[in-house]
């Protein structure tokens, strides 16, 4: 990486706990101006969205790229996940942000929205977001440690290097606070058999990451 961009990647770092949710709900002017489709969607209305469906709207999208298949998910609605599966939705289509129901599910600690959409076909191997991530990274950076375990059992890639140049591992220890949720995630990651030699762009290795942050637990659980 260029010394230009590794110091335009280390400047976002205390942007990324927001940018982490950058997934964008629905906003109430949004939602007033639904109808059909995803108006049935948000309010997980199975009557309307039978209806809906059967008129041909399965794929309508609103201003912002997403399909009811987003929607159901930022308004955690399991039944209408499935119900938009069953008559054939794209389960992995991308809204604008580039975000799937998996990773809205993920990001939100969302555990039954992210097992409904799993069981509905949307792939844990998705790439998803502008950083060009993926879930399983968008969970670790959070310190949701039961999604993480729930995305590896799925089938996960643990290795995914996004476009700051960090792995699951890595943004579970930077982007992480070193505490209970985070170490339970990196023991998730860690005892799946996450490739821990991948180092950052810089060449630091996550165990450096954690040494330097004082985190011994996670130093701990890096073999150092």
């Amino acid at each position: 990486m260029k010394p230009a961009t590794l110091l335009l990647a280390f400047a976002l770092i205390p942007l990324l706990p927001a940018f982490a949710q950058a997934q964008v709900p629905p906003t109430p002017a949004e939602v007033a101006a639904y109808d059909g489709i995803l108006r049935a969607a948000h309010e997980g209305d199975a009557m309307a969205l039978e209806a809906a469906i059967a008129a041909g709207e399965l794929e309508r999208m609103d201003g912002y790229g997403r399909t009811a298949v987003h929607i159901a998910a930022h308004a955690s609605h399991e039944a209408a996940i499935a119900a938009l599966a069953k008559a054939g939705a794209d389960m992995n289509k991308l809204e604008n942000d580039a975000y799937d129901a998996v990773t809205i599910a993920a990001v939100a600690n969302d555990t039954d929205m992210l097992e409904a959409a799993l069981a509905a076909g949307n792939k844990p191997t998705n790439i998803t977001s502008r950083y060009i991530g993926t879930a399983l990274i968008a969970a670790a950076h959070l310190g949701h440690h039961e999604v993480v375990r729930i995305l590896i059992e799925a089938g996960a890639p643990l290795d995914h290097v996004n476009n700051l140049g960090w792995t699951a591992v890595i943004e579970s220890i930077v982007l992480g606070d070193g505490g209970e949720n985070h170490q339970k995630t990196l023991r998730h990651l860690v005892e799946a058999g996450a490739d821990i030699a991948i180092a950052d762009n810089s060449g630091r290795l996550p165990v450096d990451l954690a040494r330097e942050r004082g985190y011994s637990e996670m130093v701990k659980l890096l073999g150092g």
